[in-house]
């Protein structure tokens, strides 16, 4: 899937920059804690333990601050500069997530921005790089899509629950 070149209106980035940060950097900090291990190897990620990382996505207004202790990672109120911030549009990042477009090409049209300590940020790049994530399908969360899966489990479900039902009343 192709995604178009949008970025979010301006009032998307107000709103959001007043809103509480707490929420999406706790969707983050629990994905990138169910990938450690699993897609995300641990060990390549060491130098990060105790850096302050921060997610900017500038069109929502996001500004999403956390660290990775020795365990896992997890938000960061730490007001100071952080060591490494990564900031692009949602598309951008949408994109990178899609792997239809790769972080070296974001940074050198200059969509993706990498400030603080260079080492960090190319530890991401590197590892995210040789990391196999499964193929991400963003179609998967268009609305209609999304309506059809629901259907389909919430069918699966009733569908069970009554052949359970049945089966349990005459045993046979």
């Amino acid at each position: 899937m192709n995604l178009p070149d949008f970025t979010l209106p301006e009032r998307v980035a107000r709103l959001g920059a007043r809103l509480p940060q707490l929420p999406p950097t706790l969707l983050l900090t629990t994905s990138l804690n169910l990938a450690l291990d699993r897609l995300l190897p641990r060990e390549p990620l060491e130098p990060l333990i105790g850096k302050r990382l921060m997610i900017r996505v500038r069109d929502a207004g996001l500004s999403l601050r956390f660290t990775m202790g020795r365990r896992n990672f997890h938000p960061s109120f730490d007001p100071r500069t952080p060591d490494l911030c990564i900031t692009a549009r949602a598309r951008d990042f949408l994109a990178l997530m899609a792997r239809e477009e790769d972080a070296d090409t974001l940074f050198f049209s200059r969509r993706l921005i990498m400030e603080g300590e260079t080492e960090l940020g190319l530890l991401v790049k590197n590892t995210l790089d040789t990391v196999e994530l499964p193929q991400f399908d963003l179609g998967k969360l268009a609305p209609a899509q999304a309506f059809q899966q629901l259907r389909q489990t919430l069918l699966k479900r009733s569908t069970g629950s009554a052949d359970a039902g049945i089966s349990a009343s005459n045993p046979g």
